[in-house]
Parts: structure tokens; sequence; C-alpha cells
């Protein structure tokens, strides 16, 4: 079930922070509280083949984020201990040293069940998955509002400056007013959502 347009569940979920620090996070709370967006995506496991890739990806546009009043949250269902084992490990042995930002660790999977993104069904007899999420992200607003969601198979990785283009696209709508067309990127024109805004835009475009 989609949560694009309604507030981010309010589940409170083990964390760890770049200095191995566990802590509980409540993301919807955190995202008020700090009056930023966030960017939460989920990875099914550590100490796998994909997901370091996007983690780098994500850790090299953190400062992009923040320029833009984000916050960057990873989150699987492995243990705060195992995300400590990872975050220790090389960058060039597989591993995500140099990760500065907190890698939530939903081990209970309260979360990952509430957003409906495990790839195991536990009423399917015939659901044969490890019961680890989908490659899910979601965008959050400074009122804990989703404005985003996406989902990838295991093997699809992400495109990180998606994610940028689509938080300067709804920064142009809470800012503006306005309305991004298609390949909306921030410089580019927008449009004032009605028919004569829209036909003058594909008119000249």
């Amino acid at each position: 079930m989609s949560v694009v347009g309604k507030k981010f569940p309010s589940v409170l979920v083990n964390a760890m922070d770049e200095m191995g620090d566990t802590f509980q996070i409540d993301v919807l709370r955190h995202a008020i509280d700090n009056k930023k967006k966030v960017v939460l995506f989920w990875y099914p496991k550590d100490f796998t083949f994909v997901c370091p890739t996007e983690i780098h990806a994500f850790q090299e546009a953190a400062a992009d984020f923040a320029k833009r009043n984000t916050l960057v949250i990873g989150a699987s269902c492995d243990t705060a201990e195992v995300h400590f084992a990872w975050l220790n490990t090389a960058k060039d042995n597989g591993g995500i040293e140099g990760v500065k930002f907190p890698l939530i660790a939903d081990s209970t999977r309260r979360l990952a069940e509430e957003l409906d993104i495990l790839d195991f069904d536990p009423y399917d007899e015939d659901s044969a998955g490890d019961n680890v999420t989908y490659r899910a992200t979601y965008l959050i607003d400074e009122e804990g509002t989703v404005f985003h969601e996406s989902i990838n198979h295991m093997p699809v990785g992400r495109n990180v400056q998606e994610y940028i283009r689509l938080v300067d696209a709804y920064t142009h709508v809470q800012t503006h007013g306005e309305v991004c067309p298609a390949n909306w990127e921030e410089g580019k024109e927008a449009m004032k959502a009605d028919r004569a805004s829209t036909a003058e835009y594909l008119s000249n475009n």
C-alpha cells in the first residue's frame, strides 16, 4: 500500500551512527523535529554486492542532499552488530568504511512490515524470499509527509541523482507553487497548474 501523500509511519527502530553507537530513531519525528527532508533508502542485506555500491553513492551525494536541507538514512533488517562490522570493513574489501549517515537496524522488521516491503509473505506458503527488504526509497518532507516512494527488485541498483532531482522539484513546488513537467531539473522552466500554462509550455518545448 502506497504511503505517498501520507505521514511516514511512526515506528521507533534501532539505528547505528558513524561512530558505531546505537540509538533509537522514529523517522517521522526525526524529519519534523529537525525541520528537514529525509531520503530513506532500504537495501536487502549487508555484505552483499549491489548494496555497497548504492551506499557509497549516497555517501558521495550526502553533501548535495545536505545543501538541500535533506538528511540521508540507510536501512536494512540486519542487526546493529552486523552494521558495525560492515562499517569497519574497507571499501576495497566490499565494506562501507567511511559512510557517515546513520543506518537503521530493523531486525524486528516492524517498520519494514508496516511499509510492506519485505520479499517474504508469511501468509503465502509458496513464498520463498529471505524475509529481507526490496530496494525501497522514501522521500519525506519537513512535516513528515511522503512525497515520493519507489521500489526496485534486488538486482537493480538506484540512480541517486534522480532523488536529488526529485528533492529539487518538490522544493520548487513548495517555494513557488508551480508544478514541474517531465524531465524538469533545477533552473528549468516550471508551469502553473492550468491548461493555458501547459499549452504554452508544450508549444515552447
